[in-house]
């Protein structure tokens, strides 16, 4: 009997080996979706009964195989699974946008519906698109029996790049943190060239996210389509290079709310996205992040986007008083610019009726006023007045009806601090409710924009970034400006317009330019900020007195700039070192580059977008950064040497050629 009792044992072992076996190879089922060059490939598989995904560019591996799925609170779709199948279709879409890098994209992609199954039955549909460029995917839930709403306890998103790759992170505040407990606010700096297996502070990063391969080439890791039936995610190391998507902290808005999404069913999630490129080039030129988007809502009427004035970066709270609003109004009709932006306690330092008198004045002079707002309710000690206006929809309604009375362009709401669903669900309200009363709309002291220069017709751009205010509260933000300038057209400004309120001409950030915090870049420098930091409104933080104590060129300069731009194209750069890009407006192209490194750089620029023998303007500074504009001709080899000094800028204007680059 034990004779044959060991060789029954064998048998039923034999069975489960091979039954595993079979298991291993029904779970082996793969997908690949190829970009329509043919260069950018995914595969999905089921491997091990769990969904993951592997990227590749130019056979080369970017994102190893990693894990997708997404656990509910009623069904777990992140294991056990098996992949049964992909529908396919080719996507060909030309859209116009005039608040984005480039004003009419042409999006051609090809989709991938992976279809999953748990215990046999249909579970999770995995929603791919690969561009030339990018690949997103997003999660399509689908009602289980009765079941119409469901809490979104985690998703498995992951990213597991290749061992060696370096990092150009911003870290995730603490909750409740920062002035007046308003973290997080993405105002952190950046740690560049760092190395993967951190967690930031503790808390992992803000979006976007930029990798580098060594000399194989850039990877950026996003999210878009968020609006206030999701939550605003971050992105955690998980150990060594196995990064995945984050929910909200608990602590944020003092504790109130959850972390985790309540959704309806059936529902798609917001995408998460990866730009991929060999150079910087892909990553500086995507609009991944309005490419797979659409209109919630039809404009309430033709907005109209350009320059304006702003006189709390060099005067803070003190301006913001009648007579002081009245010369910046005056200000903004001598230097052409559609508006003024007046800052916080104007409620109490000029009053809603002299602010209405305010806007009956700049009416005349041909002027509109952006009117910021406190978005507080109770979620943090900002103490900066209006505020308990934007929180409520009646209360909100009733302000903004005033402001449509009173001619008011727009607003700019602070002090949000959190990506939790309620408080993207303020977000949406506030700009839905702004519309309705022909309002445009800036946020600070805010989360990063995901999409919604095309979600929302009306919004105009986010803070996300440690923007210009920092350059008036310390002289270590003056002193790493060029730094950190020199970051932003490679990470923050490449996924959502940044509203970051520079291109100062004063020396010093104070009203009489005398004292405060000293300007280590120069006015060139400036100049070409206002070309690299895209937004389609920009108040810049010019003052009065550069009529007279700044050179006319720059002045003239800062005059003509246009907010808005038709194409984008990266030239040269590396995050925190240099960077450099054409923009072209209509028929003009602007090539503007700044260098933060310790020597100046010279190179050889390639022009051939401009015309060939033309006369093109260069403002470009010498040695001591004393800047000058000049015209010249341009090569017939459409070459331009130029040399860029330390903290130093250069712009190039000049005419398109007929012929596309």
């Amino acid at each position: 009997m034990t004779f044959y009792h060991s060789i029954y044992r064998f048998i039923q072992m034999l069975a489960v080996v091979l039954t595993m076996a079979h298991v291993s190879y029904a779970h082996a089922a793969e997908q690949e979706i190829n970009s329509p060059d043919g260069r950018l490939a995914v595969v999905v598989s089921d491997k091990g009964g769990i969904p993951t995904y592997t990227v590749r560019l130019d056979g080369i591996t970017f994102v190893e195989w990693s894990p997708l799925g997404i656990r509910l609170d009623f069904v777990d779709l992140s294991e056990g699974m098996t992949l049964s199948g992909a529908d396919r279709r080719s996507i060909s879409e030309v859209y116009t946008l005039r608040t984005i890098k480039c004003s009419e994209v042409s999006y051609e992609a090809n989709e991938g519906v992976c279809h999953f199954e748990k215990e046999g039955k249909p579970a999770l549909d995995i929603v791919f698109r690969v561009s030339n460029r990018d690949v997103a995917y997003a999660y399509r839930l689908s009602p289980r029996r009765q079941t119409l709403s469901s809490v979104v306890v985690e998703e498995k998103s992951g990213f597991v790049l290749p061992e060696g790759c370096t990092t150009f992170l911003c870290p995730q505040s603490k909750p409740m943190t920062g002035f007046a407990r308003t973290a997080p606010s993405y105002e952190t700096p950046y740690a560049l060239d760092d190395e993967m297996g951190k967690n930031g502070w503790g808390e992992g990063y803000t979006f976007p996210c930029l990798f580098r391969q060594g000399d194989k080439g850039w990877l950026l890791i996003s999210e878009t389509g968020t609006d206030g039936s999701y939550v605003g995610c971050r992105l955690l190391n998980v150990g060594g290079s196995h990064y995945q998507i984050g929910f909200p902290q608990q602590g944020e808005m003092n504790g109130v709310g959850s972390v985790t999404p309540l959704v309806g069913l059936p529902c798609q999630t917001p995408w998460r996205t990866i730009t991929l490129g060999r150079t910087l080039a892909n990553v500086v030129e995507t609009t991944v992040a309005t490419d797979l988007v659409s209109p919630k809502y039809e404009a309430s009427k033709d907005y109209t986007y350009g320059k304006g004035s702003w006189s709390w970066i060099i005067g803070m709270d003190p301006s913001c008083n009648f007579d002081e609003q009245k010369r910046y109004i005056d200000f903004s009709a001598a230097m052409g610019y559609r508006s003024v932006l007046i800052d916080a306690f104007w409620d109490q330092q000029i009053g809603y009726e002299r602010m209405a008198e305010l806007a009956r004045y700049g009416k005349e002079r041909g002027v509109g006023i952006f009117l910021w707002y406190n978005s507080n309710g109770t979620w943090n000690d900002a103490p900066q007045t209006p505020k308990g206006k934007m929180d409520r929809s009646g209360v909100r309604r009733r302000e903004m009806r005033w402001m449509q009375q009173q001619g008011i362009l727009g607003i700019k709401v602070d002090f949000f601090g959190s990506d939790k669903q309620q408080m993207m669900q303020l977000y949406e309200d506030i700009l839905t409710d702004a519309n309705d009363f022909g309002l445009q709309v800036i946020f600070h002291g805010c989360t990063l924009p995901r999409g919604w220069e095309r979600m929302y017709p009306n919004y105009v751009a986010s803070e996300a970034v440690l923007a210009s205010e920092n350059l008036h509260f310390g002289q270590g933000a003056c002193d790493a400006e060029a730094r950190n300038a020199a970051t932003h057209p490679f990470i923050r400004n490449t996924v959502g317009s940044m509203d970051f309120g520079g291109s100062a001409l004063n020396k010093r950030y104070s009203a009489d330019n005398q004292h405060g915090t000293v300007r280590k870049t120069s006015d060139v420098f400036a100049l070409a900020t206002a070309v690299l930091f895209q937004s389609s409104v920009q108040h810049f933080a010019l003052a009065p007195n550069n009529l007279s104590d700044a050179p006319a060129w720059a002045v003239d300069f800062m005059k003509q700039v246009p907010t808005t731009w038709d194409e984008t194209r990266f030239i040269d750069g590396y995050p925190g070192r240099y960077v450099i890009l054409a923009r072209r407006h209509g028929d003009t192209w602007y090539v503007a580059g700044i260098n933060a490194g310790e020597k100046p750089l010279k190179t050889t620029l390639s022009l051939p977008m401009m015309v060939r023998k033309s006369v093109v303007t260069l403002f470009s500074d010498d040695a001591a950064l004393n800047g000058n504009a000049k015209e010249m001709k341009l090569s017939g080899r459409q070459q331009v040497t130029v040399s860029i000094p330390t903290n130093g800028g250069i712009v190039l204007v000049g005419a398109r050629a007929p012929e596309r680059f």
